[in-house]
């Protein structure tokens, strides 16, 4: 695979995000680490198999697991997120993710690591919203047995109103559509076979969840996450 970098206009929003008071000896060069980051998660590589012109292996290891843990990579998301404005629409999904038996080591066990046992084995699974542009607006990670709407409760509190939400019949419940209505917003959920009354759904609208489902792709040309390795 060939070497990933950062672009002038990609790091120079990125920038603003990042710690500015680093302690002790200061931090190696960000655009570089951070490249060399995204080019381990695209390849799906082992760390220890990162060019060397990213620089130390071991520096891009830390960099990723110390900025996980103080929030500095959710923080940028969500900034980076917020910055196109409030979304007209939103459409909400869930994919999972093999985990590798080598990422089944964590600290704190599979649950603290949200790992759990589906059936396609030891999987984690990615909850997201997506806008009408098909980008990455909330997400968030769970084990794989975890089920869909009990999760989109939160998704839906944390994310933005839009004027509909789209979604697939796993996620009609009568809870989930006040929650909706409630922030005004309408539901674009297909009825469940099981529904006696059934409420309204707008098929025309609901053609533009396949939003969802291309950005689970991109998402997964990463090969990082389309297999959990750590």
């Amino acid at each position: 695979m060939t070497e990933f970098w950062l672009s002038d206009e990609q790091f120079s929003r990125l920038k603003p995000l990042l710690p500015n008071k680093p302690r002790g000896v200061p931090r190696v060069d960000d655009r570089r680490v951070i490249s060399g980051i995204v080019h381990v998660l695209m390849s799906g590589g082992r760390w220890a198999d990162a060019p060397a012109a990213y620089g130390p292996r071991k520096t891009l290891y830390n960099r990723w697991v110390r900025w996980a843990k103080a929030g500095v990579w959710r923080r940028a998301f969500e900034e980076l997120a917020a910055s196109g404005g409030p979304p007209a629409e939103l459409m909400l999904d869930s994919t999972w993710a093999k985990a590798h038996r080598s990422a089944a080591g964590g600290k704190g066990g599979p649950l603290a690591n949200a790992i759990g046992r589906s059936r396609g084995g030891r999987t984690t699974k990615l909850h997201a919203l997506v806008d009408q542009r098909g980008r990455l607006i909330a997400f968030i990670v769970t084990a794989g047995q975890r089920g869909d709407a009990p999760v989109a409760h939160d998704l839906i509190a944390m994310s933005p109103a839009a004027k509909t939400l789209a979604a697939d019949r796993a996620y009609d419940s009568d809870a989930l559509r006040h929650q909706l209505l409630a922030r005004g917003m309408r539901p674009v959920i297909p009825n469940a076979p099981y529904r006696k009354r059934l409420h309204p759904f707008d098929s025309e609208a609901y053609k533009r969840r396949n939003l969802v489902e291309r950005a689970f792709c991109r998402l997964k040309d990463f090969r990082r996450i389309a297999t959990r390795y750590d």
